[in-house]
């Protein structure tokens, strides 16, 4: 109704194509009704009231089909839902943006792997992309990292260091053992025990998919579970945490 509106309006005085348009077709609509109700009042002579009439009637029914061939057409107008799902690419795309804006934070930048490997466990349904809602999930856990991967890179040198991580890592809310931190430092830090800020989300991203894992086995909060290998495997595939077979 309201493109019928803007048509009949003659588009209110609008700027651009769009009052143009607006104003051409309530332009032809006024000279349809005017110019026919001319014609039938010339035609009829002394009695050119009910010839007008006539001509106004007329144009009245091309009104009236204009209005109802608009209106269907507004009312079948069924336009494709937008595509709210992020793949691993795109993912890496937005990540890599991010980073550049921030000279503070070392990295080499996201790559494809480590993106695919981040929808892997957040992807809770399979779908091989990020949901909204998933995404919306990760996206406020990376503004959080990244304060927090600020606040403990106390030296300023863009990265975390072995002292550093196990503060950043309490503090984003993962209480670990030191043979844990060890694994991590191997696995996601240089030769020099130093973690950039891609290797830092990576490994958050992890941590919180199989803490959220383990948080759903543990029904009663006593911090310990005692499962078999089938009840094991539900939740922690739910969360794209994959298990050896």
């Amino acid at each position: 109704m309201f493109l019928v509106n803007s048509f009949l309006k003659g588009g209110g005085g609008g700027g651009g194509g769009g009052g143009g348009l607006g104003g051409g077709l309530g332009n032809v609509l006024g000279g349809l009704i005017s110019g026919a109700g001319g014609g039938g009042g010339g035609g009829g002579g002394g009695g050119g009231g009910g010839g007008g009439g006539g001509g106004g009637g007329t144009a009245m029914r091309i009104l009236g089909g204009v209005i109802s061939a608009i209106s269907e057409a507004a009312a079948q107008y069924n336009p494709e839902p937008p595509d709210m799902e992020v793949s691993a690419t795109e993912l890496m795309n937005i990540l890599n943006k991010v980073v550049t804006r921030h000279p503070d934070l070392k990295t080499d930048g996201f790559g494809i792997d480590t993106c695919r490997s981040m929808v892997a466990v957040m992807d809770s349904d399979t779908t091989g992309k990020l949901g909204f809602e998933e995404f919306k999930y990760l996206w406020n856990n990376i503004k959080r990292w990244q304060a927090i991967y600020k606040q403990f890179d106390t030296d300023r040198s863009g990265t975390i260091c072995s002292s550093e991580l196990p503060g950043a890592f309490e503090a984003a809310g993962f209480h670990l053992n030191e043979h844990l931190y060890n694994m991590i430092i191997r696995r996601y830090s240089d030769e020099s025990g130093n973690m950039d800020f891609d290797n830092f989300i990576s490994c958050l991203v992890r941590l919180d998919a199989m803490f959220r894992a383990f948080k759903s086995l543990d029904k009663d909060g006593t911090g310990q579970i005692q499962v078999n290998i089938q009840e094991v495997r539900t939740p922690i595939l739910g969360y794209g945490v994959f298990l050896p077979t």
